[in-house]
């Protein structure tokens, strides 16, 4: 006799579990989801919570002003919206969340780890203290400069969680450090399901134990990981949108560590770690110094540009790399002179491109450098840390524009001198007029080089 009931679809339990998801946006069939809901596989929630204060049950947005009013065509009464996450659908006080409480995904723990590469003894220190504090669920910081191998030193705290079942998510402010992150992790660990998650990134189907994302993407996840690492933790947006630091505690489950990676980490985050659960890198894995970078003057720079032309300066910098064949990245403090800039550029090479956070193109872009199919970008800050591009030459232009922070400064110098077989090169700050926090970007990266190579 034939079976008729309803068995639950495996791939309607391995998308959902974790997550918090619009009912509505489901990729499942209504029929499969009610009969999930009947069974209390499902539970729903309201999208926005409007007593004892406004509250959108996905991204935990508590600002009034971020909340607007509207005649919804749907139930025909005045309702909510939240705008703070409205990029990923419209959370409304009458739309409705899924949220998986049914069955877990059985986890078969084949997992291989199979990178073939050694380890300095600060590596091999760091990663050793790492791997300690997430076993004994405790947080923990690695400072390490750029260059450093953050990468690599998490191998082990990885491949340790997922053969214990665990489920890891590394979360980044930047699309564009999933996209550096996902095929390393991938090679690094072939047998194992990883899913890269961020604005536009194609459906992936499967349970995924090891999930690559934006911190973005984390409004989607609740009590979702026994394990988050968040990478570059002092990238904007992330130190200053709290609504994404509650996205990554909301996503991880309770008593879960969490791992903060980065070169340049807050005095919030070295006071909270500093004298507990924390690691310091101050060299790069192949034993050079950072390069330190050279401070020149290139007044009225925006005049010039406005005039049609590329100051003399930075012509002949650029002209350099072109003649000797090495891959740029000229950094401009806004989109608007960049996109007057791009055409004189082009006027010395027709193929150099401009990139900025808006470009859907960005990905293509930078793969192209990192290909040797184009001699450079001009770029915004948006790149300032996240590639590796070997050979890198970089040059700053309006080192003094305020967006150019110290911070921002370093990681844009630490794109430079990665490579093993280039490890050093031009780092330029072009200016008109020299700030504290280029000053103090340079003491920082000459403060490393003196503690990495003193001990």
């Amino acid at each position: 006799m034939r079976y008729r009931g309803w068995l639950l679809p495996p791939a309607l339990r391995d998308f959902h579990e974790g997550r918090i998801w619009l009912k509505e946006h489901s990729p499942f069939s209504s029929e499969d989801i009610e009969k999930a809901i009947k069974r209390k596989y499902v539970s729903i929630i309201e999208g926005i919570q409007i007593k004892p204060a406004m509250k959108c049950n996905r991204c935990h947005n508590t600002d009034p002003h971020l909340f607007t009013k509207f005649h919804c065509s749907k139930c025909q009464q005045q309702c909510v919206y939240c705008r703070h996450c409205i990029k990923m659908g419209r959370v409304s006080s009458c739309t409705k969340l899924m949220i998986w409480t049914g069955p877990k995904t059985i986890k078969i723990n084949k997992h291989s780890l199979k990178w073939a590469g050694q380890y300095t003894e600060l590596q091999q220190q760091a990663a050793n203290e790492t791997l300690a504090s997430v076993k004994a669920k405790r947080s923990h910081l690695i400072h390490a400069v750029c260059g450093a191998g953050k990468t690599e030193l998490l191998f082990p705290t990885v491949y340790d969680a997922l053969k214990r079942g665990l489920r890891v998510c590394i979360a980044t402010p930047r699309t564009d450090v999933v996209l550096e992150l996902y095929p390393r992790f991938q090679d690094a660990f072939p047998d194992t399901v990883i899913h890269a998650l961020y604005g536009g990134a194609p459906h992936q189907n499967c349970y995924a134990q090891l999930v690559i994302a934006t911190t973005h993407q984390l409004y989607r996840f609740d009590k979702a990981f026994d394990v988050i690492i968040v990478d570059e933790a002092d990238a904007f947006p992330y130190t200053f949108d709290e609504t994404l630091q509650r996205a990554v505690d909301k996503a991880k489950k309770e008593n879960a560590p969490l791992v903060f990676v980065t070169a340049t980490p807050s005095a919030s985050l070295l006071h909270t770690f500093q004298q507990e659960s924390y690691s310091f890198i101050p060299k790069r894995y192949h034993n050079h110094p950072l390069p330190v970078p050279q401070v020149r003057s290139l007044w009225s720079y925006n005049k010039c540009f406005k005039r049609g032309k590329i100051p003399k300066r930075l012509k002949k910098w650029v002209e350099e790399r072109l003649h000797q064949k090495e891959p740029f990245l000229l950094f401009f403090p806004t989109i608007d002179l960049m996109k007057r800039a791009t055409p004189l550029f082009q006027g010395l090479n027709e193929d150099i491109l401009a990139v900025h956070a808006a470009d859907p193109e960005r990905k293509v872009k930078v793969l192209k450098l990192r290909n040797k199919e184009v001699p450079g970008l001009l770029t915004t800050t948006i790149l300032e840390r996240g590639i590796t591009i070997s050979n890198v030459q970089v040059a700053v232009i309006g080192a003094e524009s305020l967006i150019f922070t110290s911070n921002a400064l370093i990681q844009i110098a630490g794109r430079v001198g990665r490579d093993v077989q280039f490890p050093d090169g031009d780092v330029l700050f072009f200016y008109h007029g020299i700030t504290a926090e280029m000053d103090e970007a340079c003491a920082k990266i000459q403060f490393y080089n003196k503690k990495g190579f003193s001990e």
